[in-house]
């Protein structure tokens, strides 16, 4: 496969850690999973931690039903803190929530196929389970904040419930969403309580936190988007692609700290994660907060923007280190062209260890270039990996990667001109020409993607514009790469069940890092053949007149995509025709007292 191939380069494996045999030994001193992790938690942290669980994985159980099979485990877990012996005690964790799950009774009444799982054994009946979870499921109802007294009412008469609630509603909607981010909210939450309940009016002062109320919502969503896509990485590219991003944003974040020790943090933050997005949340929770302590306790070494984040309380530790800003990169740093180009004895050095050279180059021109994506320092580091592979079998390797910094500069000016391109028509044509900009483009890409899915994804893009165009510039790259790639495998992953055309299949085939520029060097698919025509595709009547302003734009839009589906090789002028003849005829008819006769005769 590809991706195999990708960075054989990321590891100083002779230097990394390995989490895993770290907690073989520290998991040697405690016979039971369980009440290692209730004595390393505490009780709330261990319950509300036991609530996401348990809400992740059965979205339509109320909280009260959850409420039991939390104090099952609960229960069990104050059980193995008193006898580590006792013979369900030393099993693993997941299994005790999965065993758990699989005695609620009319499983299958409720979750039809789901119940399935409970016949496998582990750990295939964890990945059973976790592919029946629903991103911000239709069955749930959108959340009503109650009245503002009321909550306050609530909190001070049971603050255990009320929380339990709130981690309860955000964990259900958003099942992807690490615990450490829903224990993070969890605290805001109860800061804007805490400052808001002793206030006159309650409600203005809830209201004028916006950042800690409304907008948590909207956050739980998209960090559950971004740690989804991080656990995608993982699952489809493998250990070395994960490793390779996060060295890569590790070494821009923390520039001056020394290589041995980022490594060792990836290593780290490989294996957290593999816990998280497995979702065996106690446990990830646990090492998260363990891996965070570490970070705050060398903080001097990775970076001097850390100091006010470590001294934030636990749970509201991770949100602020992810936060901050990059620390700045060290004075005077040496150009690299001499040690990796000009140096005439690269091969020495390169061939008897291919991982630690290759990692070095990456730590090294990671930290000197924050301004740069992780997918373009990524896709650099493999042009000079494949580089180096054809160059070192020569007669002259020397001269053979002498031309490097040229190959290196075609991947910047691609990257930097995308960027620069699309902000400038973001930033001068104003959002609703930019949608229209990218729904002909993507139209013409892939018309055999349904009009509503090519809808959601303008729509996608034009939301990276709207967040990434307004950054200084050299936060774009960074921004708008990082986002266009979720959509992208978004795409791909529709891609594997339900194939679009060749081009989508080429491009989603590639290298996690190299996919982006294939969708955008994407051409017009010559082998579509457009469906005979179908009237209804063109169905002009009174409601688009009378519809109210968000569903007349998504109307025209998807009339918009129609049409280029009809006729993808339509020129930029002949849509600009049509559209301006459009207009006209919308602006004429909606005056009319028959807006259907007159959309009829035009």
């Amino acid at each position: 496969m590809k991706w195999l191939t990708l960075i054989s380069f990321i590891f100083l494996l002779s230097s990394a850690r390995s989490r895993n045999l770290q907690r073989t030994a520290r998991d040697a001193d405690h016979k039971s999973p369980i009440a290692h992790r209730f004595n390393d938690l505490k009780e709330e942290t261990f319950k509300a931690v036991t609530m996401i669980t348990f809400a992740q994985y059965l979205q339509k159980c109320s909280y009260d039903g959850l409420s039991k099979l939390v104090k099952d485990v609960v229960d069990l877990a104050h059980k193995c803190v008193a006898n580590e012996d006792a013979p369900e005690c030393t099993k693993p964790l997941p299994s005790i929530f999965l065993d758990e799950i699989c005695q609620v009774e009319k499983l299958r009444d409720s979750y039809g196929d789901m119940a399935d799982c409970c016949g496998k054994a582990d750990p295939e009946r964890n990945q059973c389970f976790l592919s029946f979870k629903i991103h911000q499921p239709d069955f749930i109802p959108p959340y009503q904040r109650p009245a503002a007294d009321v909550i306050c009412k609530e909190y001070q008469d049971d603050r255990v419930q009320l929380l339990g609630q709130f981690v309860y509603t955000v964990a259900r909607r958003n099942p992807f969403l690490h615990a450490p981010a829903i224990l993070g909210l969890a605290a805001e939450y109860e800061n804007a309580l805490k400052s808001c309940c002793p206030e006159s009016d309650i409600g203005a002062c809830l209201d004028a936190k916006v950042q800690q109320i409304s907008v948590i919502k909207e956050r739980a969503k998209l960090i559950g988007v971004k740690q989804q896509h991080g656990c995608r990485i993982l699952d489809k590219y493998g250990e070395r692609t994960f490793q390779a991003s996060k060295l890569v944003r590790m070494s821009q974040k923390y520039p001056n700290a020394p290589l041995a020790e980022l490594t060792k943090m990836v290593h780290d933050v490989l294996d957290v994660y593999k816990e998280c997005c497995e979702g065996d949340m106690v446990e990830c929770v646990d090492d998260w907060s363990e891996l965070v302590n570490s970070l705050c306790s060398k903080q001097d070494t990775f970076s001097s923007k850390l100091k006010p984040c470590c001294e934030m309380p636990v749970v509201e530790r991770t949100k602020c280190i992810m936060e901050a800003d990059f620390d700045d990169k060290p004075d005077n740093l040496p150009s690299l062209v001499e040690k990796y180009i000009q140096d005439k004895e690269v091969c020495k050095s390169y061939e008897p260890n291919h991982d630690a050279f290759l990692t070095e180059f990456v730590y090294e021109y990671a930290r000197r270039h924050p301004e740069f994506s992780t997918q373009l320092i990524m896709r650099i580091a493999k042009g000079y990996e494949t580089l180096l592979n054809k160059c070192c079998k020569t007669d002259n390797p020397a001269e053979c990667y002498g031309n490097a910094v040229e190959e290196v500069n075609k991947h910047v000016k691609e990257t930097e001109d995308v960027v620069k391109t699309n902000c400038e028509l973001f930033n001068t044509h104003g959002e609703a020409d930019f949608l229209k900009g990218i729904l002909v483009r993507y139209t013409k890409k892939m018309p055999q993607v349904s009009t509503d899915t090519l809808l959601e994804i303008g729509k996608k893009m034009t939301a990276v514009g709207n967040k990434c165009c307004s950054l200084p510039e050299e936060k774009r790259m960074s921004c708008s790469e990082h986002y266009l790639s979720i959509i992208i495998e978004d795409m791909c992953k529709r891609q594997e069940s339900t194939p679009i055309n060749d081009q989508v299949s080429q491009c989603c085939s590639e290298l996690y890092s190299y996919r982006r520029p294939c969708f955008t060097a994407m051409g017009v698919d010559t082998k579509y053949v457009p469906p005979p025509f179908d009237p209804m595709m063109f169905n002009f009547d009174e409601k688009m007149c009378s519809a109210p302003p968000a569903e007349r734009e998504a109307g025209q839009l998807k009339l918009l995509i129609n049409l280029i589906k009809r006729k993808p090789q339509m020129t930029e002028e002949q849509i600009k025709t049509i559209a301006g003849g459009f207009t006209a005829m919308m602006d004429k008819c909606c005056k009319q007292s028959d807006v259907d006769a007159c959309l009829g005769e035009e």
